[in-house]
């Protein structure tokens, strides 16, 4: 049975962190640019890092990750490896280093920094010589990996790179050397996966131990793990249709959100929401709005729980035991974790009163977490029944919402390539 290391336990403890996608794409309304809009027109007027991750902060995000290169090969860090890059930008007069001001912001938050460096880069005339490129890359992720401090995350996106072969091993040894605690997202050695789409969505069961992991949104590869291996995956969507900023665009609702969340944190994986600057260099007013709509149903529903002490009647059957009879509408599970993922099904049935006998929720997998909405009911007592080999709980708590009602999602993302 494939176990967690300590860093896997802790960055599945963030639950929610906060995308940032932001480079020159943000200024000529593409979602993928092909490495020849200019340098120059990377221009924020009013670009302030502190106010992006404060609203990360406040929306309860406990790491960020910054688009530091995306696929279009344009750096938001004076690189040695290009003039690709902010310094030959009007912002910050050529002398600005975006990386370093999310950075400064994360530790004056308190939150953690992540920085996703695109394999694919569209720019770089070294791209279609892979010793080459892979030259320029080791740079480029060692400068990340040197200047900035501790990083929770190396973000390696797919997209594009489909039957493409990068130096992994090397990559890796840059990791290992540099930055042996930041996850390492879903290419060379992963240590966290990808979901699988772009809508933030997982699906019971939500399995940590796994052999592959799909590759992108757009094609049907995958990356072959070899041997099963602890890796929890990680659900990417944007608060808007689009990953950067657009004027014609907008945030997705709250219910919309609110589905996002019971079905990423509430099924056992990390959210990781994009909020994309806009092209002054701020979020925009009504993400920010939106955000705090979303933060404060959040707490609303789940910010008072209540826990159960937590007893083991036999093998495979836990009883959660309440000071008195609590009336509530959703059920919140956590399995114990260091010995790897075990339990295979659960079912939670309330013990005493008028509900007696009541099955409250069933399903497969529980993971860090494990969210169930359902009808009011008031017990004292609950009986969670479990199967596979040494399977435990490490905790259980109750909420009551006022609802049991979970939205669906308005819409899917698109799985075309952007032009």
């Amino acid at each position: 049975m494939p176990r967690p290391t300590d860093a896997q336990l802790a960055w599945q403890q963030f639950e929610l962190g906060m995308f940032f996608h932001v480079g020159v794409n943000t200024f000529a309304g593409k979602e993928w640019s092909d490495g020849t809009l200019p340098a120059a027109s990377f221009a924020p007027t009013d670009l302030d890092a502190n106010q992006w991750v404060r609203t990360a902060a406040e929306a309860g995000a406990r790491y960020v990750v910054l688009t530091a290169k995306h696929h279009d090969g344009f750096c938001l860090w004076p690189t040695a490896t290009t003039d690709y890059s902010v310094a030959s930008s009007p912002w910050r007069g050529g002398e600005g280093d975006l990386v370093a001001e999310v950075a400064a912001a994360c530790r004056a938050e308190g939150i953690g920094l992540g920085l996703y460096l695109s394999p694919w880069d569209r720019h770089a005339p070294e791209y279609p010589d892979p010793e080459a490129y892979d030259a320029l890359y080791l740079a480029q992720l060692r400068e990340l990996c040197t200047h900035y401090g501790e990083l929770v995350e190396l973000w390696f996106d797919g997209a594009g790179s489909a039957g493409r072969a990068y130096d992994w091993e090397s990559i890796m040894a840059v990791v290992a050397e540099l930055q042996p605690g930041a996850m390492v997202f879903n290419m060379g050695t992963p240590t966290i996966r990808w979901i699988g789409n772009e809508d933030g969505l997982a699906a019971d069961p939500v399995r940590y131990a796994v052999d592959s992991a799909s590759l992108d949104n757009y094609t049907d590869a995958v990356i072959e793990l070899g041997e099963a291996r602890y890796v929890p995956p990680e659900a990417d969507v944007s608060i808007r249709q689009g990953w950067f900023w657009a004027a014609e665009d907008g945030p997705k609702s709250v219910d919309h959100l609110l589905a996002i969340y019971y079905r990423s944190v509430g099924m056992g994986a990390n959210l990781l929401l994009n909020v994309p600057p806009d092209t002054r260099g701020l979020i925009d007013a009504a993400d920010v709005a939106r955000l705090r709509q979303w933060r404060a149903e959040l707490d609303r529903r789940f910010g008072s729980p209540v826990p159960g002490e937590l007893a083991q009647i036999s093998d495979g059957v836990w009883e959660v035991v309440f000071e008195a009879p609590i009336t509530f509408d959703h059920l919140d599970l956590a399995e114990h974790l260091t010995g790897g993922q075990r339990i295979e099904t659960h079912r939670v049935i309330a013990v005493g009163g008028e509900t007696e006998g009541t099955l409250l929720a069933e399903g497969q997998t529980i993971g860090h977490r494990r969210i169930h909405a359902h009808p009011e009911v008031t017990a004292d007592r609950l009986r969670v029944e479990l199967t596979g080999d040494g399977a435990r709980l490490a905790g259980a708590c109750v909420h009551q919402a006022g609802t049991h009602e979970v939205p669906e999602v308005a819409y899917l993302a698109s799985t075309e390539e952007p032009e």
